[in-house]
């Protein structure tokens, strides 16, 4: 333990203590829980940031929107709104927050919403859309007031909640306890080959429950795609003397370990998660861009990013940088895809679980 971790080690003890306390008046239903009959999906973390939510929300969402008429609920994190809304032609960033707005940009069929208050954004879903069949809960497991039906937790490779520290002496929101609740715990940013050694061994730390899931994700990178339509496109599988990489996201280790391959040096300018960018910024870019000194060189960022640095407010400074970006998907390692998909299937279909098996984890969990 380093000694920066050591010395805000006793204000993880307190913070842990309230969180503690906090999930003890929930589990005892002395704080109310919202149960509703529609399926609800819970995808959330135990970790701050970097686990890879959104695009396991849009691998839900390809899994059931030709089936189902489906609703994606978060609290449109650093917006500048509040209360419910749901995403239209005219949204953007600052009324709905930058994963909601990436959301509706590629699933235009899907019912995206944002209120920081879950629970009522549920009841207003489904008063407004009584042919909701399911509603995904982005970023919600912390967030006891709403009972989801089908809890994932997701947990990274790389940075695993059970190596990690409360806040503020490490990156944890609760205890590692938490994940009791969970019904699948996926394991995500894999490597692409993971040996059954490994895929045991984190099995063995995680130490799943009876009635929990265990599955393994990767992700997997598209090709390099313009931010604005006046650049090249054809830039699969080349090569640059020089890559910058504008990131505002919790974890860009993967990003970074990808572009690598693509590139002799990369260097990176890396801004806080969900940052919501400036003049000042983009200038500072603009600069970090003009004083590469080379012609074969590859400005990127992420699909997140793009949602922010289509601001009106900086439009002007952003089309004249040649931005590109890759847009990720997630994938299932071996044979967790199928059953992944069917677990999922399954609940949606039934439309509820089962109460003996709700009574027997509930027992488990507290």
């Amino acid at each position: 333990m380093t000694f920066s971790r050591l010395f805000l080690f006793p204000f993880s003890l307190i913070y842990g203590a309230i969180m503690k306390m906090r999930n003890f008046f929930y589990n005892k239903n002395i704080f109310r829980r919202n149960q509703f009959e529609i399926p609800t999906i819970c995808v959330g973390n135990l970790r701050v940031g970097g686990t890879g939510k959104t695009p396991h929300i849009e691998y839900l969402l390809k899994l059931l929107k030709n089936k189902y008429l489906v609703a994606t609920l978060s609290r449109g994190y650093k917006r500048k709104t509040r209360g419910f809304r749901v995403a239209d032609l005219f949204s953007n960033t600052s009324e709905i927050g930058d994963e909601p707005m990436q959301l509706y940009s590629k699933f235009k069929e899907v019912v995206v919403a944002v209120d920081e208050k879950r629970a009522n954004g549920l009841r207003e879903l489904t008063h407004r859309y009584p042919r909701l069949k399911a509603v995904l809960l982005d970023d919600a497991f912390q967030h006891r007031a709403v009972q989801a039906g089908l809890s994932i937790l997701l947990t990274s490779y790389y940075h695993p909640y059970y190596d990690d520290y409360l806040l503020p002496a490490g990156r944890l929101r609760e205890g590692k306890s938490g994940a009791k609740r969970a019904d699948i715990i996926v394991v995500t940013k894999c490597p692409k080959v993971l040996s059954p050694i490994i895929r045991a061994g984190i099995k063995d730390s995680i130490k799943p429950l009876p009635y929990q899931s265990l599955y393994f994700s990767y992700i997997r990178f598209g090709g390099f795609l313009p931010l604005n339509l006046n650049y090249d496109i054809a830039l699969k599988n080349k090569k640059f003397n020089t890559i910058l990489l504008v990131v505002g996201i919790a974890d860009s280790y993967t990003l970074e370990d990808h572009l690598k391959q693509f590139c002799s040096d990369l260097i990176v300018m890396k801004f806080d998660d969900h940052h919501q960018y400036s003049e000042t910024d983009l200038q500072r870019i603009n600069e970090s861009w003009t004083n590469i000194y080379t012609t074969n060189k590859l400005l990127v960022t992420t699909e997140k990013d793009t949602m922010r640095l289509k601001n009106p407010l900086i439009r002007e400074l952003v089309v004249n940088l040649p931005f590109y970006y890759i847009p990720i998907e997630v994938e299932f390692h071996q044979a967790d895809k199928k059953q992944f998909d069917e677990q999922i299937i399954d609940y949606v279909e039934k439309n509820r679980r089962d109460t003996e098996f709700l009574k027997t984890k509930d027992r488990l969990r507290t």
